[in-house]
């Protein structure tokens, strides 16, 4: 697997036209991956789609047929470091092939890098996450990109969720025995995130009605010191 592994991080970095993941990402891939890896899937596809087919008995990908921008897909199946028989390609955008497949069997790994743009990200972790078995690994992409850094500000408020590394912008997070939100109901209060974020919208409300309620030479003060304005 090491001999396999240095292959893939000779492949360059411009390999195809979409940009690929770090050498430093492979490397942790490869190193951690959950072990047994029976069943794996990704969103988007380029050197981590070669890896992940030697070290999964099953990987799924999903990506678009990107001929003429970027070229990842045709590069990817041509490959001969590509092991065709442990993967399947799932070939559209991810907006319309996710929502109607079947996930049969509980996943051991996601790799999300599939389109970037707000709420694309989101819907893709919406048909994965209830897959993702305790133990099972999550790996978020681009996090420096906003519409995906806010979602992994979200996660790693999530009690799903314990984030083990961020390497050169992706995300490696463990599922754990937390119980899995309901994708069918709402339980947002049950979420860290919103838990968090109403603790301090409940301390920001009591501090504003505290200066109204101040008297005014206090009101005075206040508006004195810049950071408490």
């Amino acid at each position: 697997m090491q001999h396999r592994l240095e292959q893939i991080c000779a492949l360059p970095q411009h390999w195809h036209g979409a940009g690929t993941v770090s050498d430093g990402v492979l490397r942790i891939i490869a190193e951690h991956y959950p072990r047994p890896l029976d069943h794996s899937a990704e969103t988007g596809t380029g050197r981590s789609t070669l890896l992940l087919s030697q070290l999964s008995a099953n990987h799924l990908v999903f990506a678009k047929d990107d001929r003429g921008d970027g070229d990842s897909l045709e590069l990817v199946r041509s490959s001969d470091l590509l092991r065709s028989s442990t993967t399947t390609f799932v070939v559209g955008p991810t907006q319309l092939t996710l929502p109607s497949y079947q996930l049969r069997q509980p996943l051991d790994l996601v790799f999300l890098d599939g389109p970037h743009g707000f709420p694309f990200p989101q819907l893709e972790y919406y048909y994965f996450y209830p897959h993702i078995r305790p133990g099972g690994l999550l790996i978020l992409d681009d996090t420096q990109i906003p519409s995906i850094s806010g979602m992994h500000a979200f996660l790693r408020e999530d009690d799903m969720w314990h984030l083990n590394a961020v390497v050169d912008y992706t995300a490696f997070y463990t599922r754990t025995d937390a119980p899995t939100l309901d994708p069918l109901a709402d339980g947002w209060w049950l979420q860290g995130y919103n838990r968090t974020s109403r603790a301090a919208a409940w301390r920001d409300s009591a501090r504003a009605r505290a200066r109204q309620r101040a008297p005014a030479w206090l009101k005075s003060a206040l508006r004195a010191l810049p950071w408490l304005r």
